[in-house]
């Protein structure tokens, strides 16, 4: 059976704490809330009570050649094991080396030396939290001359070596395709749908080259019919609304999830 939520962002913790919002679960930025003790963990643990709760990573970095953090993973576990969560996931890309962190998602080539880091990083993981992880395809704005196979098969072949399953992000495919010239259907035609168990849906904006991954507006119209062709091959997935700037009231975030349940198939709408 689908299901429908929303990213709980600080303007509508209020909104979250005391009334019944509409939703069948939530997600939050799992390095917000990690530190045990404190304001945050307290409206996660107060916001758990009302609501499932998924936990999306930004800062694992996953495609880092040393290794996972030791030390992050922990946190992660301790979080992982007081709220237990409907998905743990994070994204393919990497961000961070011994001594240096980039506070953002930097993509890797798709290599058969970096699908062997990614799955390696991916166990260590999976075997921390004692649980299969959710990774997220990523928005892009170059590519690497010396990848050797796309990213829907390199995002199938980690999934096959490691058992992980995947988080669909629409708005992510829609702009790295129009940003390096990709079908986007060609691209949901090569992955493997039954392994998808969330969907992400976002706005995005035009820079003076290139779409950007913002997360700042409503979900646009290619976005949407995009998502109206991966809803009707997909299995039942937990579909997002995600907003991370500009963020604008919580009803008009609720109308884009009546827009979202309203493209399922009508056999399974019914």
């Amino acid at each position: 059976m689908h299901s429908f939520g929303l990213g709980l962002r600080k303007p509508h913790y209020t909104e979250f704490l005391g009334t019944e919002v509409p939703v069948d679960f939530v997600e939050v930025i799992s390095e917000n809330f990690m530190i045990d003790g404190g304001r945050p963990r307290d409206i996660l643990r107060q916001v758990r009570e009302r609501y499932p709760v998924a936990l999306h990573g930004v800062s694992m970095s996953i495609g880092s050649a040393q290794g996972l953090d030791r030390g992050y993973l922990a946190r992660l576990r301790a979080l992982v094991g007081e709220i237990e969560p409907l998905f743990v996931s994070d994204h393919l890309s990497w961000s961070s080396t011994p001594g240096f962190n980039s506070h953002d998602l930097l993509p890797l080539p798709y290599t058969a030396e970096a699908l062997s880091i990614v799955c390696a990083n991916i166990g260590q993981a999976q075997d921390a939290l004692s649980r299969n992880m959710l990774i997220e395809n990523p928005s892009s704005y170059v590519s690497f001359a010396q990848s050797e196979m796309t990213e829907w098969e390199f995002l199938r072949a980690v999934s096959d070596r490691t058992g992980c399953d995947l988080l669909l992000d629409v708005n992510n495919i829609y702009v790295s395709a129009v940003n390096h010239g990709f079908d986007p259907v060609a691209y949901v035609a090569g992955l493997p749908l039954d392994r998808v168990r969330q969907v992400h849906l976002a706005g995005h904006s035009q820079g003076e080259n290139l779409l950007i991954d913002t997360h700042d507006k409503p979900v646009p119209a290619p976005v949407w019919s995009l998502f109206a062709h991966v809803i009707e091959r997909a299995g039942p997935v937990a579909v997002m609304i995600e907003r991370d700037d500009n963020i604008p009231p919580l009803t008009d975030l609720l109308a884009e999830l009546v827009m979202a349940r309203a493209l399922l198939p009508r056999k399974v709408a019914a």
